[in-house]
């Protein structure tokens, strides 16, 4: 077996959920404790990679802590973060990262023909210096496994150290929660406001 060949990709979203949320009374002691919690944190509720994640409570409540700081106590500005989670979604076709990022993307300030050139897998236009120095980089990251120092650069001299960090951080989480959906078919929400990957 060649296992530096890539093999075609697995399409998303087709068949059923593998991994639904379990019937409440079905549920561990601690897989409630750790619903509630999600519950009563920022998220406000229980979906995307919590749903199969719950099969693994302690992995479950490591896996939020991490997400949390991320998306909630990190460092990078918010159209940077909402931009490469959008990127990894596309990249790895998660469709519940997708569908709920590229609002919040939009909404922090990333053009729309960007994110749609994107969806495409498209070079997008009008990005700012900062959102395209975090796109290269991701970009690279996600398709090198590394990235080259030039792009180190100028992540760096945009985000600083603890920047260039939270960055692959950022992305290596969003890789692996959407990898957890992918496996699980975690459905995304529906709306009429993101087309679809």
């Amino acid at each position: 077996m060649n296992t530096t060949r890539p093999a075609a990709p697995v399409p998303q979203g087709q068949g059923g959920e593998r991994l639904p949320l379990p019937p409440a009374d079905q549920m561990t002691g601690d897989q409630r404790v750790v619903m509630q919690d999600l519950v009563n944190g920022p998220r406000k509720g229980v979906y995307g990679p919590f749903i199969p994640l719950i099969r693994q409570p302690k992995l479950l409540e490591r896996v939020a802590q991490l997400g949390e700081v991320l998306r909630f106590g990190g460092g990078l500005p918010a159209d940077v973060r909402e931009l490469v989670i959008s990127v990894v979604a596309c990249h790895v076709g998660n469709q519940f990262e997708w569908v709920m990022h590229v609002p919040l993307a939009q909404a922090a300030g990333v053009p729309a023909a960007a994110l749609e050139a994107i969806r495409l897998r498209q070079p997008p236009q009008g990005l700012s210096a900062a959102q395209q120095a975090a796109f290269d980089f991701t970009v690279a990251l996600l398709q090198q496994n590394g990235v080259s120092d030039a792009a180190y650069q100028r992540t760096a001299a945009a985000f600083g150290e603890e920047g260039v960090v939270e960055l692959g951080t950022l992305i290596g989480y969003f890789a692996m929660v959407s990898w957890v959906m992918n496996v699980a078919r975690t459905p995304s929400r529906p709306t009429a406001d993101v087309t679809p990957l």
